[in-house]
Protein backbone atom coordinates (compact mmCIF):
# COMPACT_ATOMS: atom_id res chain seq x y z
CA UNK A 1 0.00 0.00 0.00
CA UNK A 2 3.33 2.03 0.81
CA UNK A 3 3.42 2.29 -2.98
CA UNK A 4 0.40 2.59 -4.71
CA UNK A 5 -0.39 4.74 -7.13
CA UNK A 6 -4.04 3.95 -7.79
CA UNK A 7 -5.73 7.56 -6.60
CA UNK A 8 -4.59 10.90 -6.75
CA UNK A 9 -4.32 10.70 -3.08
CA UNK A 10 -1.32 9.33 -2.96
CA UNK A 11 0.21 12.08 -4.87
CA UNK A 12 -0.19 14.02 -1.26
CA UNK A 13 0.07 11.78 1.38
CA UNK A 14 3.50 11.63 3.45
CA UNK A 15 2.94 8.06 4.13
CA UNK A 16 0.18 5.18 3.47
CA UNK A 17 -1.53 4.25 6.66
CA UNK A 18 -2.60 0.96 6.20
CA UNK A 19 -3.88 0.24 9.26
CA UNK A 20 -2.51 -2.22 12.81
CA UNK A 21 -3.63 -4.82 14.58
CA UNK A 22 -3.41 -8.83 15.07
CA UNK A 23 -4.27 -10.67 12.18
CA UNK A 24 -6.10 -12.95 14.39
CA UNK A 25 -8.37 -9.92 15.24
CA UNK A 26 -12.09 -10.72 16.45
CA UNK A 27 -12.50 -6.90 16.21
CA UNK A 28 -11.87 -5.62 13.32
CA UNK A 29 -12.11 -1.30 13.20
CA UNK A 30 -12.75 0.78 10.03
CA UNK A 31 -12.57 4.43 9.61
CA UNK A 32 -12.89 6.91 7.09
CA UNK A 33 -9.44 7.87 6.70
CA UNK A 34 -6.49 9.31 7.91
CA UNK A 35 -5.98 12.63 9.42
CA UNK A 36 -2.77 14.89 9.82
CA UNK A 37 -1.31 13.04 12.98
CA UNK A 38 -1.98 9.76 10.90
CA UNK A 39 -0.37 10.76 8.03
CA UNK A 40 2.76 12.20 9.61
CA UNK A 41 3.06 8.83 11.43
CA UNK A 42 1.58 5.65 8.93
CA UNK A 43 -0.56 4.54 11.76
CA UNK A 44 -4.71 4.74 12.25
CA UNK A 45 -6.16 6.91 14.99
CA UNK A 46 -3.21 8.62 16.83
CA UNK A 47 -4.97 11.87 16.92
CA UNK A 48 -7.55 13.48 19.49
CA UNK A 49 -10.33 10.61 17.40
CA UNK A 50 -8.33 8.17 18.37
CA UNK A 51 -7.81 8.69 22.15
CA UNK A 52 -11.53 8.93 21.74
CA UNK A 53 -11.28 5.16 20.41
CA UNK A 54 -9.16 3.67 22.69
CA UNK A 55 -11.60 4.98 25.60
CA UNK A 56 -14.59 3.50 23.61
CA UNK A 57 -12.82 0.55 23.21
CA UNK A 58 -12.01 0.35 26.88
CA UNK A 59 -16.42 0.57 27.43
CA UNK A 60 -16.38 -2.62 25.17
CA UNK A 61 -14.16 -3.96 27.46
CA UNK A 62 -11.58 -4.31 24.15
CA UNK A 63 -7.72 -3.59 24.38
CA UNK A 64 -6.86 -1.76 21.28
CA UNK A 65 -3.61 -3.94 20.69
CA UNK A 66 -6.13 -6.85 20.24
CA UNK A 67 -8.20 -5.22 17.33
CA UNK A 68 -7.45 -4.50 13.52
CA UNK A 69 -7.94 -0.38 12.81
CA UNK A 70 -7.97 0.73 9.47
CA UNK A 71 -10.07 2.97 7.58
CA UNK A 72 -11.49 3.16 3.80
CA UNK A 73 -8.89 5.29 2.10
CA UNK A 74 -5.68 4.20 3.44
CA UNK A 75 -3.78 8.09 2.34
CA UNK A 76 -4.87 11.50 3.62
CA UNK A 77 -7.57 12.97 1.87
CA UNK A 78 -6.68 16.90 1.64
CA UNK A 79 -7.80 19.44 4.42
CA UNK A 80 -9.47 15.96 6.63
CA UNK A 81 -12.45 16.12 3.58
CA UNK A 82 -14.77 12.71 3.02
CA UNK A 83 -12.96 10.77 0.70
CA UNK A 84 -14.46 10.69 -3.23
CA UNK A 85 -16.23 7.73 -3.93
CA UNK A 86 -13.27 6.95 -6.97
CA UNK A 87 -10.45 7.20 -3.41
CA UNK A 88 -12.72 4.54 -1.84
CA UNK A 89 -13.20 2.56 -4.44
CA UNK A 90 -9.24 2.50 -5.70
CA UNK A 91 -8.82 0.93 -1.68
CA UNK A 92 -11.39 -1.38 -2.02
CA UNK A 93 -9.41 -4.09 -2.98
CA UNK A 94 -6.82 -3.67 0.10
CA UNK A 95 -9.74 -3.48 2.33
CA UNK A 96 -11.11 -6.65 1.27
CA UNK A 97 -7.74 -8.27 1.69
CA UNK A 98 -7.44 -7.58 5.06
CA UNK A 99 -10.71 -8.63 5.82
CA UNK A 100 -10.21 -12.18 3.94
CA UNK A 101 -6.68 -11.98 6.12
CA UNK A 102 -8.14 -11.22 9.67
CA UNK A 103 -11.39 -12.32 9.26
CA UNK A 104 -12.83 -11.10 12.30
CA UNK A 105 -16.25 -12.14 14.22
CA UNK A 106 -17.24 -8.29 13.95
CA UNK A 107 -16.35 -4.91 11.97
CA UNK A 108 -17.26 -2.06 13.31
CA UNK A 109 -17.77 1.03 10.99
CA UNK A 110 -17.28 3.87 12.36
CA UNK A 111 -19.41 6.87 10.64
CA UNK A 112 -21.06 7.52 7.76
CA UNK A 113 -18.58 6.56 5.27
CA UNK A 114 -17.78 3.46 6.54
CA UNK A 115 -21.22 2.53 6.94
CA UNK A 116 -22.29 3.14 3.31
CA UNK A 117 -19.24 1.30 1.87
CA UNK A 118 -21.00 -1.67 3.28
CA UNK A 119 -24.47 -1.11 3.58
CA UNK A 120 -25.36 1.91 0.96
CA UNK A 121 -29.14 1.82 1.92
CA UNK A 122 -28.67 1.99 5.50
CA UNK A 123 -28.58 5.15 7.78
CA UNK A 124 -26.49 6.03 10.87
CA UNK A 125 -29.35 7.38 13.13
CA UNK A 126 -31.31 3.97 13.04
CA UNK A 127 -28.51 1.68 12.13
CA UNK A 128 -26.42 2.85 15.12
CA UNK A 129 -25.37 0.13 18.05
CA UNK A 130 -27.14 -2.64 16.15
CA UNK A 131 -25.56 -5.65 14.61
CA UNK A 132 -26.47 -6.10 10.89
CA UNK A 133 -25.08 -8.91 8.35
CA UNK A 134 -24.22 -8.59 4.97
CA UNK A 135 -21.54 -10.39 2.73
CA UNK A 136 -20.96 -12.99 5.08
CA UNK A 137 -19.84 -10.19 7.79
CA UNK A 138 -20.62 -9.02 10.88
CA UNK A 139 -21.38 -5.33 10.74
CA UNK A 140 -22.06 -2.58 14.09
CA UNK A 141 -22.09 0.87 13.02
CA UNK A 142 -21.34 3.67 15.32
CA UNK A 143 -20.20 6.99 15.40
CA UNK A 144 -16.94 7.71 14.44
CA UNK A 145 -14.99 9.46 17.00
CA UNK A 146 -14.43 12.59 15.83
CA UNK A 147 -17.99 13.19 15.41
CA UNK A 148 -17.46 13.13 19.54
CA UNK A 149 -14.99 16.20 19.20
CA UNK A 150 -17.61 18.27 17.62
CA UNK A 151 -21.14 16.83 19.20
CA UNK A 152 -20.55 16.44 22.73
CA UNK A 153 -24.24 15.02 23.08
CA UNK A 154 -22.79 11.74 21.31
CA UNK A 155 -20.62 10.64 23.52
CA UNK A 156 -23.03 8.99 25.41
CA UNK A 157 -24.63 7.20 22.53
CA UNK A 158 -21.01 5.68 21.44
CA UNK A 159 -20.45 4.62 24.98
CA UNK A 160 -23.27 2.56 24.95
CA UNK A 161 -22.78 1.51 21.18
CA UNK A 162 -19.05 0.12 22.52
CA UNK A 163 -20.72 -1.41 25.73
CA UNK A 164 -22.82 -3.16 23.71
CA UNK A 165 -20.33 -4.49 21.32
CA UNK A 166 -18.67 -5.39 24.17
CA UNK A 167 -21.78 -7.58 25.26
CA UNK A 168 -21.94 -8.77 21.42
CA UNK A 169 -18.41 -10.14 21.40
CA UNK A 170 -18.15 -11.88 24.99
CA UNK A 171 -21.06 -13.69 24.51
CA UNK A 172 -19.85 -14.82 21.00
CA UNK A 173 -23.25 -13.36 19.38
CA UNK A 174 -21.26 -11.36 16.72
CA UNK A 175 -20.80 -14.03 13.99
CA UNK A 176 -21.49 -14.05 10.25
Amino acid sequence: MSACELCPLSKTRTRAVPGEGPTDAEVFVVGEGPGRNEDAQGRPFVGAAGRQLDGLLGAAGLERGRVFITNIVKCRPPENRRPARGEADACQGYLRRQLALVRPRVVVLLGDSALKRFLPDEGLATSHGRLLEAGGLSLFPTYHPAAMIYNRSLEEVSRRDFVELGRLVSRGAARP
